[in-house]
């Protein structure tokens, strides 16, 4: 005799006790939207919506709800795939999300090279403005480079009025001494981005200032400075900042 009773799970993840196909009891998850959003969804491959929602186990009989079975936890829930993952994926930032704090790195990275000294050479400051560009910034000028800068050396209170007053070369001077400024752009522009970086990425922002520094002529102490503490605000260590470094300074121009 076969046997009447089969123990399984349904579609949905609903746990049952069927008997002759007659679902008699079982578990069904009863899901709750909490809020939603744009995420990355690794089963995607790309940006997609998605729902945040908590679920409840509850004991079904005949496929009515009855009694909970406690919580089933909290999932983000693509709106595309369905596929649920973990609520620590929104730590992630999205593409286009990502996209921008590179883009905003690299911008830093290239006015922190210019304000240790690169602003006084030509061929660094038509560096920086091309490595702005292919980091996103298309429509970046080094007049908007040099408006920059000299509002940085207004905002230090080193020579007011700069930033209607200075031209390239009286930026120079100007800009010695901006330690201030540097130290707080390039923590809260490489630290959340180096989170998300691979080491090969880390290495590519540290080496566009470099390519920067080294555009018109070799690294000055200021601008040996101001990459040492690039690297470490994107978690490089020591041995290996020096190595990209003099690795680009060897690379032929």
């Amino acid at each position: 005799m076969g046997r009447t009773g089969v123990i399984g799970t349904a579609a949905g993840g609903c746990e049952v006790l069927q008997i002759k196909g007659l679902c008699i009891l079982g578990v069904r998850t009863v899901w709750h939207t909490e809020g939603d959003g744009e995420f990355f969804c690794s089963g995607c491959g790309g940006d997609r919506g998605y729902r945040r929602r908590t679920g409840t186990r509850r004991l079904t009989l005949l496929g009515l709800p009855l009694l909970p079975r406690g919580s089933a936890g909290t999932v983000v829930e693509c709106v595309v795939c369905r596929a649920h993952h973990g609520p620590e994926v929104l730590e992630q930032p999205t593409t286009t999300v990502f996209s921008a704090m590179l883009r905003d790195a690299v911008h830093t990275v290239a006015l922190a090279v210019l304000t240790a000294g690169g602003a006084m050479g030509r061929g660094a400051r038509e560096a920086a403005v091309g490595a702005v560009r292919s980091a996103g910034f298309t429509d970046c000028t080094e007049d908007q480079l040099l408006g920059l800068l000299a509002a940085i050396v207004a905002d230090e209170g080193r020579f007011p009025g700069a930033s209607d007053a200075l031209d390239a070369d009286g930026l120079a001077d100007a800009l010695d001494g901006c330690g201030s400024w540097l130290s707080i752009e390039l923590h809260e522009a490489l630290e959340p981005l180096s989170r998300h970086l691979a080491p090969q990425g880390r290495e590519y922002v540290l080496l566009q200032g470099a390519l920067i520094a080294l555009a018109d002529g070799p690294y000055l102490p200021a601008e040996r400075e101001v990459l040492g503490a690039v690297g470490r605000c994107l978690g490089l260590v020591g041995a290996d900042t020096e190595r990209i470094l003099e690795a680009a300074a060897r690379t032929p121009s």
